[in-house]
């Protein structure tokens, strides 16, 4: 008798799995930098007109783990969809193009909306700039991203998806941020059920007292 089990992909469904969202405003970058991650491609004037999903096996520091990539168009109409999406991330790379300083200020609005769904301060989030290549057209300092990033104790860093320049990094960095705050959640969890189980072994000693 055959098992559809058995014809299942081993160990597919037990690798880790991290889940990312892209948010920023439109135009940034945000899809050419899923996109050159993903494929290792370069697309230009790719603007998605609704949030596109995408998953890829990668290998971070040794252990084979799944990313899940939540692509957001940028201008969400319905705040309970975009809250949703907010809501499944674990981590999020807030994306601006450092040639457009108006997508730079649009980043605090981002983090604003993240930080009401997700009620957390310290969620895995990194402030990316993207668009380095474009030196020549810069509108936003290193100094001036570094100086909101640190507010918000987070890291910053510059990226350009025409170049790949640090596109592997910002996607790795963000995923060992999540995995981190998964093991503090876990331990934390793991430390409450043994309190739990201290007090309840102190309650039935007592009874027996």
């Amino acid at each position: 008798m055959s098992s559809m089990a058995a014809n299942k992909p081993k160990g597919q469904n037990s690798l880790a799995l991290h889940k990312v969202i892209m948010v920023g405003s439109g135009g940034v970058g945000k899809s050419a930098l899923t996109l050159q991650f993903m494929y290792d491609e370069f697309v230009e004037d790719y603007e998605p007109t609704k949030a596109d999903s995408y998953r890829k096996k990668v290998v971070l520091d040794g252990e084979e783990v799944q990313i899940d990539i939540l692509d957001t168009a940028g201008q969400e109409d319905y705040a309970a969809i975009r809250d949703n999406y907010f809501r499944s991330g674990e981590g999020f790379l807030c994306v601006f193009s450092i040639t457009e300083l108006e997508s730079f200020a649009a980043t605090a609005d981002f983090r604003e909306q993240i930080l009401r769904v997700k009620e957390d301060e310290n969620v895995p989030f990194l402030l990316v700039g993207n668009k380095s290549d474009l030196e020549d057209k810069r509108q936003v300092s290193v100094e001036e991203a570094k100086t909101r990033a640190d507010q918000w104790n987070v890291n910053y860093v510059e990226t350009s998806a025409k170049t790949r320049a640090n596109v592997d990094k910002v996607f790795f960095d963000l995923m060992r941020e999540i995995r981190a705050r998964k093991m503090e959640d876990s331990k934390e969890k793991n430390g409450k059920k043994k309190r739990k189980s201290l007090a309840k072994r102190i309650r039935e000693r007592c009874c027996i007292l």
